[in-house]
């Protein structure tokens, strides 16, 4: 039972949802995030050679929509570019300045901001990056 329960909230939690005839299938799944640059949990990232944070999903996403959501202004990067899709149509980089010897966290997306979206309008799942500079 409490496994069912998770399972559920999981479901819930994604904005899925399903009837009972449809099966769970890539293209009816929301995107999730496969990478990013500077990866997650890196406490040595050059301050001064970062120069983009990038963010892979797991779909072709839609264009000019993003969120890149801060908890706070001392941990969000500062940001010298407008976000942009590569031509893979998966990858979203954005400029940035970094600091040396600071923890940076970023939302992609959040319970409140889901404007990452795959080209069918399905928010990605939220993500939480934190990296560190040296």
């Amino acid at each position: 039972m409490k496994g069912m329960v998770l399972f559920m909230m999981g479901m819930v939690f994604a904005g899925t949802a399903f009837a009972q005839d449809e099966a769970p299938a890539v293209k009816n799944m929301p995107p999730s995030v496969v990478k990013t640059f500077p990866e997650c949990g890196d406490t040595a990232v050059d301050a001064a050679a970062t120069t983009q944070i990038r963010v892979t999903f797991s779909k072709d996403m839609m264009d000019g929509s993003w969120s890149y959501v801060k908890i706070s202004d001392d941990t969000f990067p500062q940001v010298t570019g407008a976000p942009k899709y590569l031509d893979d149509k998966s990858t979203c980089v954005v400029d940035v300045k970094l600091e040396p010897k600071k923890t940076y966290v970023i939302w992609f997306n959040s319970k409140s901001s889901g404007n990452f979206k795959d080209t069918d309008g399905r928010p990605a799942v939220p993500y939480l990056l934190v990296f560190q500079t040296r």
